[in-house]
């Protein structure tokens, strides 16, 4: 919502960010600090900021610069109602002195009244009738201000669960307009993708000894990450993985532990790498891993990064032949949770092309980072699984274009 609302003009400073400006590590006791002074002084900075009587903030991130320099992403609230549309970001050098603020919309938060003349049973039918999806249910609307208009105005927010065309779920987020009953905006909450199904050869993974004997995979030494099997279905974390020697897979898709190893090893490349690159402590930043889960429905030709469970889901491929167990793949989706967790950009028009464009970035550095011999990094996104059916990958990050 921050990119939808930059349409109309937002940035109140010019970029404060120093450009190679390097990021301290934060520990997960050290993030929750900084988030909770964050919170403690939002008022103040809400005052600063001069920001209306109705209006408070809630601190969403926090990230500091080697040089002092701390910059604070917030949402806002309206009279207590969520504002969406109303993020900003505030630069503050390490005197304390506001350096620039940028801000999703230079528009003044205001609402003539929070009462609906639209009632909330009607706005969910609304909802169901826009997502269109298969098996659609919608969750009680909530009242919110709609910001990333030209002019704010009162709203619901409703939530549509089903499962897209290709079995994947879907999780649409519909914004009507509370006077009106119109619709104003919808997107896709769950964020799908596709990488190689090249598997990445004999590799090290984390696991963890049993109390009963045998091991798990779960990875202690990044957050706890756990690998489950679901068995072809689509609901759940099903089984967690279980081994009596902690020799995992045979690298054929006829071993259900060879998609599980290939999973828990991206995870583990992919939390390396934003460590490595970033001093990002997990996808969230706050030392807690996410999980996996393989071997979702059936011929399922997809993986998908999922917040409700902050996890990840890959499906084993036509023919149940290909799972997108590898490690562009883990990359890409888990970066979906670090934009989530981050800039929030919503998986629709230009904010959900910045979305999926930065986890192709990202996903492609995870695997050059990775240096792995048997999935060697390059420019192309999703080239060994052939979805296509002629060899070409999906997209070319050489050059876009190519794929017309």
């Amino acid at each position: 919502m921050v990119v939808l609302a930059l349409q109309n003009g937002s940035a109140t400073a010019a970029p404060t960010h120093t450009p190679g400006a390097t990021a301290l590590p934060l520990s997960a006791t050290a993030r929750v600090t900084a988030l909770q002074t964050a919170q403690q002084h939002a008022g103040a900075a809400a005052r600063e900021l001069g920001l209306g009587g109705k209006e408070k903030l809630v601190v969403r991130d926090v990230l500091k610069d080697a040089d002092g320099t701390v910059h604070t992403r917030y949402e806002r609230t309206y009279a207590g109602l969520p504002v969406l549309g109303g993020d900003l970001v505030t630069h503050v050098a390490k005197n304390g002195s506001l350096k620039g603020v940028d801000k999703a919309t230079k528009a003044r938060i205001s609402v003539p009244t929070t009462t609906a003349a639209v009632s909330p049973t009607n706005a969910k039918k609304t909802a169901l009738k826009a997502a269109g999806t298969a098996k659609a249910t919608a969750s009680t609307a909530r009242k919110v201000v709609w910001a990333a208009g030209a002019k704010p105005v009162l709203a619901y927010e409703s939530v549509v669960k089903g499962v897209q065309h290709d079995g994947t779920p879907s999780e649409v987020h519909v914004i009507t307009d509370a006077r009106t009953g119109k619709k104003l905006y919808s997107y896709e909450a769950i964020d799908t993708g596709t990488g190689t199904s090249q598997y990445s050869g004999t590799v090290t993974i984390g696991t963890t000894a049993s109390a009963s004997g045998g091991y798990d995979l779960i990875d202690g030494g990044r957050g706890g990450h756990k690998t489950y099997d679901l068995n072809g279905g689509t609901s759940g974390t099903g089984a967690l993985f279980h081994d009596a020697d902690d020799t995992w897979g045979d690298g054929t898709v006829g071993n259900r532990q060879t998609a599980a190893v290939d999973a828990a090893y991206g995870a583990a490349v992919t939390w390396d790498f934003y460590k490595s690159a970033f001093n990002r402590n997990g996808i969230a930043g706050d030392g807690k891993a996410a999980y996996s889960r393989v071997h979702y429905g059936n011929a399922y030709v997809n993986a998908f990064w999922d917040d409700s469970c902050f996890c990840m889901t890959y499906g084993d491929g036509a023919n149940n032949a290909d799972p997108l167990t590898s490690l562009d793949v883990a990359g890409h989706e888990m970066s979906h949770g670090v934009t989530s967790n981050t800039a929030g950009l919503d998986y629709s028009g230009e904010s959900g092309g910045l979305n999926e464009a930065t986890s192709d970035i990202f996903g492609t550095g995870v695997e050059f980072y990775a240096n792995n011999s048997t999935d060697v990094g390059d420019y192309l996104i999703g080239e060994k699984i052939d979805i296509n059916g002629n060899g070409t990958p999906l997209r070319y990050m050489d050059k876009p274009s190519k794929d017309g």
